[in-house]
């Protein structure tokens, strides 16, 4: 691998040079400026070096997204130890295991983790802080509960005046190669694996973004934290890469619900916003189809001469829902419904979708939206090779296969699924079923992992039919199983619709009889669905918003 620059050295100087600029926000809360980071960083640093900690320690977080959240992470890097991000939405047993497989010294909690986590069954854990206010949830050790019962006392005895640029000066990782991060996937089959994250690879992701959107994000400019920060999409893309580059950031720590999403949008206008299809679809669904969708909007579209000026009208209340400031939007995480796809790139919607994995810390593949091909997930990203395991990559679905500076170094103490991962020349199997056309776009057809074999052993993609079923009458979501050689279609309607519409249960059966019915006509026989189950709660999801598929097959 090649040289590339020290990561916490460009934290450091984000810092400096972003003093007094706006830094991170929790919204309708306070603001922290970037020296006010750069004094709560310090203030850990002594905390960190007083109670015990070494270079290469490992501290969890868990939490909501929060600027609290935000510095503890910063601080963690810049100090030399290794970061372990959790996502919150584990369960308690899920956040003793990852703490505990992790070797975590330290284990920083938001305020709804605190009381659902159990300290006995992290033993091995030297104290627990609270994020809000980095109090003390637990100390084991006479250390830590001197240092921050005396942290204030210190920093003044460090900083008898006050703190300035000058006394900014953070670890400088040996190389590139050296272990930042450790990020445990919240996958969809169940069981979790530290991916081992190095700094040449949170370096190439800022890269990449500066490489792509530099000249475009200005330093000041507002970007709102959706995605959980602890996965690696939200991190990077969310976080990383606006506050290296002097961006105000805002978090939605509430669940971030629709309602809040939209009403955080008018009133922060961010310049990108990057998301989950799930996102994207419902706002779309909800704010914008049902005023368009109407006799006379189809009539005024299907004119040739007023239909560009309509959908450039429709485009501009688009923006407008999503703060009317914005360069574009970027979708990842997840597959695209390909109705909506489509309504955006009709109305030439500023839009993109990127793919990437937890192990390449995230991008793989990217294009800017003025170029990106629709139905794709764009071309490799700038530091990466992507190439399909296929004897015609154009035409026959093969694995994607990944190489370059964002691959990780492999899974922590789990050798032999790094080396079913990661081959001998440095390519990560993905699991994911692809083609690329002659113009190096990356098309997805699914996981792997998730195929299913047809009566004559056909290759069927289960996405593939649920992406079309999801975009029939009253289905929200949907996941295609097989029993007993017949395909089944469990489906959750949209239960608030059936209410404004006065439908029963007898109602809903017959409408998604009839969506069956649709469906199969677009598809071949052996991918038809023989019947749809209908679900009364919506599927169980991981933390980005995918369903978790092995809970229903």
């Amino acid at each position: 691998m090649e040289n590339v620059p020290s990561f916490n050295q460009i934290i450091q100087q984000s810092i400096i040079d972003h003093w007094d600029f706006d830094a991170l926000t929790d919204y309708k809360g306070a603001t922290l400026q970037y020296h006010d980071v750069a004094r709560k960083i310090e203030k850990l640093h002594i905390l960190f070096e007083n109670c015990g900690v070494k270079r290469g320690d490992k501290i969890a977080l868990c939490g909501r997204n929060s600027s609290q959240w935000a510095v503890a992470f910063l601080a963690t890097l810049t100090y030399g130890a290794v970061a372990v991000p959790i996502l919150h939405e584990f369960m308690a047993d899920q956040i003793h295991n990852i703490v505990n497989h992790s070797d975590a010294k330290l284990l920083f909690v938001g305020d709804h983790v605190a009381t659902q986590i159990d300290p006995v069954q992290m033993p091995n854990l030297e104290g627990i802080i609270n994020n809000p206010d980095y109090s003390l949830m637990l100390s084991r050790t006479d250390k830590l509960t001197y240092a921050r019962e005396h942290l204030n006392e210190l920093y003044g005895k460090k900083y008898p005046k006050y703190f300035r640029k000058e006394h900014v000066h953070y670890y400088i990782e040996e190389s590139g190669e050296e272990l930042a991060l450790i990020n445990y996937t919240s996958g969809t089959t169940g069981f979790s694996k530290g991916v081992m994250v190095p700094y040449r690879a949170l370096w190439s992701n800022y890269d990449f973004a500066n490489y792509e959107l530099g000249k475009i994000i200005q330093s000041g400019d507002r970007v709102i934290s959706i995605l959980p920060m602890a996965h690696m999409y939200g991190m990077a893309f969310e976080f990383i890469f606006e506050f290296l580059h002097g961006c105000h950031v805002y978090y939605l720590n509430r669940i971030p619900s629709p309602a809040i999403i939209a009403q955080a949008f008018a009133e922060i206008k961010p310049k990108i916003i990057i998301a989950v299809p799930l996102v994207i679809e419902k706002i779309i669904r909800k704010k914008v189809f049902p005023k368009i969708q109407n006799n006379r909007m189809r009539l005024l579209l299907s004119m040739p001469v007023i239909s560009k000026k309509v959908k450039e009208r429709i485009c501009q209340e688009v923006l407008k829902a999503f703060g009317g400031e914005l360069y574009e939007v970027i979708i990842g995480g997840a597959a695209f419904n390909q109705e909506v796809e489509a309504f955006l790139r009709k109305i030439e919607f500023p839009y993109t979708v990127g793919y990437g994995a937890t192990e390449c810390a995230p991008i793989i593949c990217y294009r800017d939206w003025n170029t990106f091909a629709q139905g794709s997930c764009g071309r490799a990203a700038y530091h990466m090779q992507v190439k399909i395991n296929s004897i015609d990559p154009a035409n026959k679905p093969g694995e994607i296969l990944t190489k370059g500076l964002n691959v990780m170094l492999g899974y922590y103490k789990n050798e032999e699924a790094t080396n079913e991962t990661l081959d001998k020349d440095g390519w990560y199997h993905t699991g994911d079923l692809g083609t690329m056309d002659y113009g190096g776009n990356v098309y997805i057809n699914g996981r792997s992992k998730n195929m299913l074999l047809g009566p004559n052993g056909q290759n069927i993609y289960p996405e593939e039919i649920e992406d079309k079923l999801n975009s029939m009458t009253m289905v929200v979501e949907s996941v295609v199983v097989q029993r007993d050689n017949k395909l089944i279609g469990l489906v959750y309607p949209d239960y608030d619709e059936a209410k404004n519409m006065n439908f029963n249960e007898k109602d809903i059966i017959g409408i998604m009889e009839q969506n069956r019915i649709q469906l199969n006509e677009q598809l071949p026989a052996y991918e038809k669905i023989t019947e749809i189950e209908i679900r009364k709660d919506e599927f169980a999801k991981t933390p980005k918003r995918s369903i978790k598929r092995y809970l229903y097959t």
